[in-house]
């Protein structure tokens, strides 16, 4: 089978660091498994879930003008289609709830609940990519608010003079 962006190939890990795997396809072909390619769930060590030597089924993600081939085998894996359920059980617990991005003026808005002002935001699916967006998205709502609140407060003690 040829190696192609979608396709599915079998390969053997060829060697392993600490931030991802590299996977022998044949041919004198190797591809690069990023660590948080291997699973759904976090992995501290990859060495913990792959051994040098053990045959792995990826999917190529990508392959690169200078060759690189991106390889994932969490999206290798087919996934059985779960029924509907709430996405509080789906994320156990996490409902991505967040600030307002409009500051108040006293500053930085508490963290105390839906009566501040606070509105619920359902991540879309609870896979790591969606967290991690809806994660920097907050970070950098946050950051604008604190900007916004410090700016025209440098240059010593007193606070502003007009």
């Amino acid at each position: 089978m040829s190696i192609e962006v979608g396709n599915k190939v079998t390969g053997k890990v060829s060697g392993i660091t600490n931030f991802g795997a590299f996977i022998d396809l044949g041919d004198r072909k190797t591809g690069l498994v990023h660590i948080s390619e291997v699973s759904d769930s976090f992995i501290k060590d990859i060495k913990d879930v792959l051994k040098i030597g053990e045959e792995v089924t990826v999917k190529v993600m990508s392959i690169g003008d200078d060759g690189k081939i991106g390889l994932s085998i969490r999206r290798a894996v087919d996934k059985p289609v779960e029924p509907a359920s709430s996405p509080q059980e789906k994320t156990g617990g996490y409902q991505g709830r967040r600030e307002s991005a409009a500051p108040r003026s006293g500053g930085y808005q508490s963290q105390r609940g839906n009566a501040r002002g606070m509105k619920s935001v359902e991540p879309k699916k609870d896979d790591f990519d969606s967290l991690m967006s809806s994660f920097l998205k907050d970070s950098d709502d946050r950051l604008t608010i604190l900007k916004r609140s410090t700016e025209g407060k440098r240059g010593g003690r007193g606070g502003r003079r007009n």
